[in-house]
C-alpha cells in the first residue's frame, strides 16, 4: 500500500496511480472543470485570464486541461500552442496529428518487427593499444 500526501490539500491518502491527489480533490477538480467548460460555452470570447478569475481556478490548470485534450483552443484564439516534437501550431494536446501518427507507427513497427527496433550497442573487444594508461 502506497500512502502519500495529497499535493493539493496535504491530506494522507492511498495512492493508486495517476496524479498524486486524493479523491476529494479529484472530485473538486472535476467540478471546476465542468464549471469552466460551461462558462466557455456561455462566454466564447473570454480570455484564459478572465476564465480563471471568474471561475476561481488557475491559468496553469486551464492550460493543463488544454494539454490533456479536455479543452481546445478556437482557431481565432490569440493563445499559441505548439507541438512538442515539430513545433507546428496546434489547438489542443501536446503533439500535432502528424507526429502522433509517426509515434504510433514507430511503436507498432517496433512490436511487429523487433529487428527493426534500435538495438543496444555491443561492446567491442579491447586490443593491446586500448589499455588504460596511468600518469606518474
Amino acid at each position: 500500500m502506497d500512502v502519500r500526501n495529497c499535493m493539493m490539500c496535504g491530506r494522507l491518502f492511498n495512492y493508486m496511480g495517476g496524479a498524486p491527489i486524493c479523491e476529494a480533490c479529484k472530485g473538486k477538480m472535476e467540478n471546476d472543470f465542468q464549471r469552466v467548460k460551461e462558462y466557455i460555452r456561455e462566454n466564447p470570447g473570454a480570455t484564459i485570464q478572465q476564465i480563471a478569475e471568474d471561475n476561481d481556478v488557475t491559468t496553469h490548470q486551464i492550460k493543463q486541461w488544454v494539454r490533456d485534450e479536455r479543452l481546445e483552443l478556437t482557431p481565432d484564439s490569440p493563445i499559441q500552442l505548439f507541438c512538442e516534437s515539430c513545433g507546428t501550431n496546434i489547438r489542443t494536446g501536446r503533439f500535432c496529428e502528424a507526429c502522433k501518427m509517426k509515434f504510433a507507427n514507430g511503436l507498432t513497427d517496433a512490436f511487429r518487427d523487433p529487428k527493426s527496433a534500435p538495438q543496444p550497442e555491443t561492446k567491442r573487444k579491447l586490443g593491446k593499444d586500448d589499455k588504460m594508461r596511468f600518469i606518474k
